[in-house]
């Protein structure tokens, strides 16, 4: 089937068919966390969405380059161009260097991430590691006319980029609009107007992130990041953008108005993609608002808005079950439901271990063939129209009735065509585990099966059914495990 995937670009306000700037290579660039606390439900929504992106367009053959930053540096405490860096400000409360910091959470995030079966990007970039190139990026601004030192610190002018450019063509904001509606902030004095923002920063004594430059002693802004290390590794113009709905203002529209008014002079990707929000029980996720749940909270359901723990694979069908671009609300009854969903679908990969095509088979049913090769068209159908995970779910589900029915006889393998009965398992197979990136998670707790075992391994022994004995001995040698009879009772160990 010939695959054609649309994609909703934010920047058009349409969907519009993905055609690569140079095919087969695709560039894209997501931003990625500011690593100063554990990651959490919304973390877990943007990555999952484009690793499920990224995972489906290596499915379509292209030669993807994924690029997802790490944010080090620069990302001050309410977003904004004044106060404490949000990493240096957990250094002081623990009394660290604000790189142990830094190396703690990315640790953390890269284990979560795992645990969630996240592809890692091709390239992680760190904002520290790049202090050369935003540099290199805020002369060319300066040089171009849009952009002005003060202090030592230099800001990007709105003003003046908006004579012959459009900032707020990404978010739909109006400038009048952003002026009636900015309050005055500390350090505002510096800017020529409000909307201006941070291109560097200069670093006052106590600050103890800080860097040479042409300015003097300082740190880069948060938006000048991304527009820097993605330009180094994608090029003045890539594919695709992503992130989170909250980053479109001001965060995104700073980066484009950035490379515009650089020496790159483009919108810098050519797709912006973002994801919508979660909530939770119908509200904003928040920590000023008590409900803001992290990964590891939901893994070990240590929080008191969490019934149960959830698995990783419960979290990630849960985050796939809807559209990216629709809200999501979380709430144990929707988790519980995801874990049924979820469950559905790993009984149907083992079905299809099960099933075998006969070696004789019988004479083609035309018609179920023709509809079961139209139900396994009908699973990329979803994918391919903006990456509606949901649709692609339901699909799986009506293709999965079928499967379950082949199984228990109620249709005959034989009638199908060798072609058809391959075609289903490969759609199947690939869907679930390739790109929506499902997997099997380990079955209960291996200390207590191992218990259970046992306890039948004493009553065999006590009823002296030695063949029960020696049978359950080999099949968890097979296992690498040994039991031991002991005087004080009965054990195991692993096989040395």
């Amino acid at each position: 089937m010939q695959q054609k995937l649309n994609l909703y670009n934010t920047l058009t306000r349409k969907k519009e068919v993905f055609e690569p700037l140079h095919a087969p290579f695709v560039g894209m660039y997501v931003c990625g966390p500011t690593v100063y606390g554990e990651a959490h439900l919304g973390h877990a929504r943007a990555y999952v969405t484009f690793d499920v992106l990224y995972r489906y367009l290596k499915y379509l053959n292209y030669k993807v380059r994924y690029v997802r930053n790490i944010t080090d540096v620069g990302h001050l405490v309410n977003d904004a161009d004044e106060g404490e860096d949000k990493i240096a400000k957990i250094a002081k409360v623990q009394h660290l260097e604000p790189m142990e910091v830094v190396q703690h959470y990315t640790n953390r995030f890269h284990e979560d991430m795992a645990l969630l079966n996240i592809l890692s990007p091709d390239i992680e970039p760190r904002a520290s590691g790049h202090i050369l190139e935003q540099i290199e990026m805020i002369q060319e601004i300066i040089a171009n006319g849009f952009a002005y030192e003060v202090n030592g610190s230099v800001y990007f002018d709105v003003p003046a980029y908006n004579k012959d450019h459009n900032y707020g063509k990404l978010s739909g904001r109006i400038i009048e609009d952003l002026l009636s509606n900015t309050r005055e902030t500390e350090g505002q004095h510096e800017k020529r107007s409000p909307l201006d923002f941070a291109l560097w920063k200069n670093a006052s004594p106590e600050h103890i992130m800080r860097w040479p430059s042409p300015w003097g002693n300082g740190f880069p802004g948060w938006h000048l990041e991304c527009s820097a290390m993605s330009r180094k590794y994608l090029g003045q113009i890539f594919d695709i953008h992503g992130g989170g709905l909250d980053l479109m203002f001001p965060h995104h529209e700073c980066e484009i108005a950035q490379s515009q008014a650089s020496n790159s002079k483009s919108d810098e990707a050519k797709y912006w993609v973002h994801n919508n929000m979660i909530t939770i029980n119908g509200q904003k996720m928040g920590k000023s608002l008590g409900n803001f749940i992290t990964l590891g909270e939901l893994f070990s359901g240590n929080k008191e808005l969490l019934e149960q723990a959830y698995t990783p694979m419960t979290v990630r069908f849960f985050i796939l079950q809807a559209h990216y671009r629709s809200t999501l609300d979380f709430s144990n009854e929707a988790l519980q439901a995801a874990r049924k969903g979820y469950t559905k679908l790993m009984n149907g990969l083992r079905v299809l271990q099960k099933i075998q095509y006969p070696d004789e088979a019988a004479t083609p049913d035309e018609k179920l063939n023709e509809e079961l090769l139209k139900l396994t068209e009908d699973c990329f159908r979803g994918l391919n129209d903006d990456m509606n995970t949901a649709r692609t779910i339901a699909s799986l589900f009506n293709l999965l009735k079928k499967i379950n029915s082949l199984y228990l006889g109620q249709l005959q393998i034989g009638s199908l065509t060798r072609g058809t009965f391959d075609t289903i398992k490969e759609t199947y197979n690939t869907l679930v585990l390739d790109i929506l990136g499902l997997k099997e998670e380990p079955l209960g707790d291996q200390e207590e099966m191992l218990h259970l075992v046992l306890e039948f391994y004493k009553e065999a022994k006590e009823a002296k059914a030695y063949d029960k004995v020696d049978a359950i001995r080999a099949e968890l040698k097979k296992q690498g495990i040994v039991i031991k009879d002991l005087k004080t009772g009965i054990d195991w160990a692993y096989e040395e």
